[in-house]
């Protein structure tokens, strides 16, 4: 079985043994509760990288007041027989004593990207991330971590992060990993019931009619916009929270789509907030 390491300083001292020796480190930082995104990630990582160190640990400072923390899905044994069974090398599964200790004070905060589309609505949700990943990179010294492309904001801002210092980390993107009707894999999926989880293959519908729609050279994000929304209300437990298209680079929102860009979208099902996203171009792609 797997070796599951949860004192820092051990997780440490493992890895600059492997970096001394030349060995390629990969890390895959997760919040648990894994599904088949989360695996792929891994598959990802073991071809970027010689040793491959996969973290579970369900990050409380990016969670607002009146989130799903308390319930949020963990498995511990689960999600280590699953990380083991897809061939990476250790499990990284700290404390929240040992993540954030008594007085603990100092946070990374990346300013303008986190404003927009998730940002808006999850004021604290991104420093929680960057801090949470910077001490994460500070721990593991990964040469390559990789993200997935579902939570393309998150991406975005990890990206800013590592630039932005100077951390010599190669940030790979994990393509969107979908079930068989199109849903995005999610950990909150297991909070839809029959008929919200029916309803939320609107989200791909919607995002297949905008792919379409440039396809037929449409570049005008508010008519690509106006589709979407269009889509999104066939299902009526859909409540939108944005849908919007942003530059990937700074996530401000653009009028044309002919040089590529972001189409991002929110929908609450109940209580549980779903997102997805697709890259479109108006050259085709």
């Amino acid at each position: 079985m797997i070796e599951v390491i949860s004192d820092i300083n051990e997780m440490r001292r493992i890895c600059e043994d492997k970096r001394q020796k030349g060995v390629k480190i990969g890390l895959v930082p997760t919040m648990g509760a894994l599904h088949e995104g989360h695996l792929s990630l891994i598959k990802c990582a073991l071809k970027k990288a010689d040793f491959v160190v996969v973290s579970i640990y369900v990050n409380p400072v990016q969670f607002g007041p009146e989130e799903d923390f308390e319930k949020y899905p963990r498995d511990l044994e689960r999600d280590v027989r699953l990380v083991d069974s897809h061939c990476a090398h250790v499990v990284f599964a700290p404390s929240d004593r040992l993540m954030y200790h008594e007085g603990y004070s100092t946070y990374v905060t990346v300013e303008d990207l986190t404003a927009s589309l998730c940002g808006r609505s999850r004021p604290a949700h991104f420093r929680g991330v960057t801090t949470v990943v910077a001490k994460l990179f500070n721990i593991v010294r990964p040469h390559v971590a990789v993200f997935g492309q579902k939570d393309a904001q998150q991406l975005s801002v990890i990206r800013r992060m590592v630039k932005d210092l100077n951390m010599d980390i190669e940030i790979d993107a994990g393509p969107i990993v979908r079930e068989s009707d199109g849903l995005a894999t999610s950990s909150r999926n297991k909070y839809l019931n029959k008929e919200e989880r029916e309803q939320a293959t609107v989200l791909y519908r919607s995002l297949e009619a905008a792919k379409k729609l440039v396809n037929d050279d449409i570049t005008s994000s508010g008519q690509i916009i106006g589709k979407v929304r269009k889509v999104l209300e066939e299902a009526p437990l859909a409540k939108m929270e944005y849908v919007e298209i942003v530059n990937f680079d700074d996530m401000r929102q653009i009028d044309d789509v002919s040089n590529g860009a972001l189409l991002a979208i929110a929908v609450w099902f109940g209580e549980t907030r779903l997102i997805d996203n697709v890259i479109i171009s108006g050259h085709g792609g």
